[in-house]
């Protein structure tokens, strides 16, 4: 039986997995959670019911995705679940995140290595060489867009060996629809009026972590640090973790560990049951 109100404590864990990925890449977060005795979901966007191997042969039938449709899937699995549960998300994910308690749902959030919502403006050197080869041709907007095996190793995995950061890209790598990189890398904050990742900065919500990567070039400590100041005005608590010497693939690095550990101390430490904002 669900509990809307959201008066128990949260006993599961939903993962949110960020571009140029699937929910393969939480295989390790899983079993580690429910040894601790949660319930692990790991929902993938729409289109992604096949494997990694799937993708990479059709990758076409993700291209015309949009943000709308996965946040909506999204949400319908956070509603599932008995209690608002803790939600998680990478990359990508930690905008969805973003969404998902910008719409009431979930009893705490936890943001890690955040692509921005609408209204972050800062854009790093590093950020834009990560996302160059998918921007520099326009007929990429209308594709599902790869990263090569070293265009993967600058972005995600720089502080990994040539042969560990190419293990990587070979088991959890995959295109990305063009257009969300189009949109939320260089028009989102140009265009008038609100685009899909907008939030109410200002609102209430449950409470959200941002963990930044000291080494992250795609997503680096500068623009977390800032799209966790938009919120400065909510009563909501707004708390920012840098680590150092993490990349962007800080959830599958050596170490992870002590990144999911960190994101489940402080999300059950801040976990809001009351839920005293309104579902949207």
């Amino acid at each position: 039986m669900s509990d809307p109100t959201g008066t128990t404590a949260p006993d599961t864990i939903v993962l949110v997995h960020g571009l140029w990925m699937t929910p393969r890449s939480w295989e390790h977060w899983v079993p580690y959670y429910e040894a601790k005795g949660f319930t692990v979901l790991t929902p993938g966007y729409p289109g992604f019911e096949v494997e990694v191997e799937g993708l990479r042969e059709d990758p076409e039938r993700i291209a015309r995705l949009t943000v709308p449709e996965v946040v909506d899937h999204l949400a319908r699995v956070v509603e599932s679940t008995p209690t608002p549960p803790v939600v998680i998300g990478h990359s990508f994910g930690g905008t969805l995140t973003q969404l998902l308690l910008a719409r009431g749902l979930g009893s705490v959030g936890v943001a890690i290595d955040s692509a921005p919502t609408e209204g972050v403006r800062v854009s790093p050197l590093s950020q834009a060489r990560s996302l160059l080869p998918a921007l520099r041709n326009p007929a990429n907007r209308h594709r599902a867009v790869a990263f090569t095996p070293e265009e993967f190793r600058y972005a995600f995995t720089n502080t990994l060996s040539e042969e560990e950061s190419l293990r990587v890209w070979e088991r959890y790598a995959i295109g990305a629809p063009g257009h969300w990189i189009f949109e939320y890398g260089l028009f989102a904050n140009v265009k008038p009026g609100r685009q899909e990742t907008w939030v109410d900065y200002d609102a209430d919500r449950a409470p959200l972590l941002f963990v930044a990567g000291e080494k992250d070039h795609i997503m680096p400590p500068s623009v977390n640090r800032s799209n966790a100041r938009h919120y400065h005005r909510s009563p909501a608590v707004t708390d920012y973790v840098e680590l150092p010497g993490r990349d962007h693939w800080t959830c599958g690095a050596p170490g992870w560990e002590e990144v999911a550990d960190l994101a489940l101390e402080w999300a059950l430490d801040h976990a809001r049951v009351d839920r005293p904002w309104a579902t949207v």
